[in-house]
């Protein structure tokens, strides 16, 4: 026998190995419960997201009208998240959970309502844009920081990985099914679809069992300087606040792309609703690859250097996307930008979750989503005026070039901050599923 013949069957082992380590989380039945429901609320999440996009442009027309939208439904996490982060550190956060999603099944059913009646106006699409904006302040830290009380601190970062995974499987099927259906029979059964979808949701984290935790510390503080002490911990320290600070960029300059796709799938490429959902779903296979992949880490080494790579590569995805003329071209272009994208966003999420303290999660999770949500209705409001003014190509070409030289200042930046990140994984016993004392090589690279 063969050397190489006699390494297979060790090989193979390790390729199992590292599947399973993939959906290790799922072992978890709270995780599983959370996880099912989930994907099908998502999915009817991203099915609304995308009809919104096509009703607002088939009602105005309009690229600004477009950024609107987009701002309405994300300026209010920038403005509540604080709000949202005091909430997920001081009181339930299955409850919070289960409330944000009822009122978000409530806001889908009335969108939907309203078109299926034909007596919807682009005024009504976004006050409840904004309103939904509203409710997604207080869900989004809260299920971020719910997430290591589903799994354990041992297998957060892979649980982080599949949420990822889960997000980005919806963001391929929805927008294919929304732009089907819009093109079929409408945008108003997108929106009912999603209210529906909500169900699944709810219905699991009733069945979770959950075990009673101690009372949060901090009851006797009053809420200001409890936020502030979020706030003060983002802010002074340096890892975390450089990965903010790179996620910020991103959100402002990059990110918006979304918003002008409408534009791209219609006025570029020639195509129709369909085209659009083929588009986003490229993007969304993509971004699941890249959370799949991270998935199968089994430690955060060298996540610090591949956030600054995908971030280099999400901006070399737009500017090569905003020169495409061609529909197959496009969707190239697409798949490995999303991957870029993805990469960056969790391994950041993964980094910033596995250096904060359990009783700060909330709240910096609540800085987190303003940095990444917060930030994203500035950009699609200047994303929506620039297009009207230079061209929706000119305008994604300028983001990705931006994004890039992002990249370039955090990658300089990595030497400065690699140490204290080791030091604060090590603190909160994260050291990526291998004992903390044992680990000798750096965390962040």
């Amino acid at each position: 026998m063969s050397d190489s013949d006699s390494t297979k069957p060790a090989a193979a082992l390790a390729d199992r190995s590292r599947f399973r380590d993939m959906g290790r989380s799922l072992k978890h039945r709270n995780f599983q419960l959370f996880f099912s429901g989930q994907l099908i609320s998502l999915i009817g999440t991203w099915m609304d997201t995308a009809a919104e996009a096509l009703l607002v442009y088939r009602l105005t027309g309009s690229s600004f009208w477009l950024g609107i939208a987009a701002f309405a439904g994300q300026i209010p996490v920038s403005l509540f998240a604080t709000a949202g982060g005091f909430v997920a550190d001081r009181f339930d956060r299955r409850k919070i959970v289960i409330g944000t999603q009822t009122a978000s099944m409530f806001l889908a059913g009335t969108l939907a309502f309203l078109t299926l009646t034909h007596r919807v106006t682009v005024d009504e699409v976004i006050i409840l844009a904004a309103a939904m904006g509203v409710v997604n302040a207080f869900d989004i830290p809260t299920r971020q920081a719910f997430l290591v009380e589903m799994v354990g601190r041992e297998d957060l970062m892979n649980a982080i990985a599949l949420n990822s995974s889960m997000f980005q499987g919806a963001r391929v099927i929805g927008p294919v099914i929304a732009g089907i259906l819009v093109y079929k029979i409408g945008e108003g059964w997108c929106f009912f679809g999603n209210s529906v979808s909500y169900i699944a949701v709810i219905v699991g984290l009733l069945l979770m069992r959950i075990a009673p935790k101690p009372k949060r510390e901090g009851a006797h503080v009053t809420p200001l300087e409890h936020i502030r002490e979020g706030f003060s911990f983002a802010r002074h320290t340096a890892p975390i606040r450089a990965l903010l600070m790179l996620i910020a960029l991103v959100s402002l300059v990059a990110m918006p792309y979304s918003v002008l796709m409408p534009v791209f799938a219609v006025k570029i490429l020639h195509g129709t609703a369909r085209t659009y959902g083929v588009l986003m779903g490229a993007v969304g296979v993509g971004a699941l690859l890249g959370a799949l992949t991270l998935a199968s880490r089994r430690g955060v080494n060298g996540l610090g250097r591949l956030v600054a790579i995908a971030c280099g590569g999400f901006g070399t995805g737009l500017i090569l996307f905003s020169f495409s003329r061609w529909y197959w071209l496009s969707l190239c272009v697409l798949a490995p930008m999303g991957f870029s994208m993805m990469t960056q966003m969790a391994s950041s999420n993964t980094l910033i979750q596995v250096m904060v303290p359990d009783r700060l999660r909330g709240r910096i999770m609540a800085v987190y989503s303003m940095m990444f949500m917060g930030m994203a209705p500035l950009g699609s409001l200047l994303y929506g005026a620039l297009a009207d003014r230079i061209g929706a190509p000119h305008t994604l070409a300028l983001g990705g070039f931006i994004a890039i030289i992002g990249a370039i200042f955090f990658a300089r930046n990595l030497p400065k901050i690699r140490i204290q990140a080791r030091e604060l994984i090590i603190a909160q016993g994260m050291a990526g599923g291998e004992p903390a004392q044992e680990m000798t090589t750096p965390i962040v690279e």
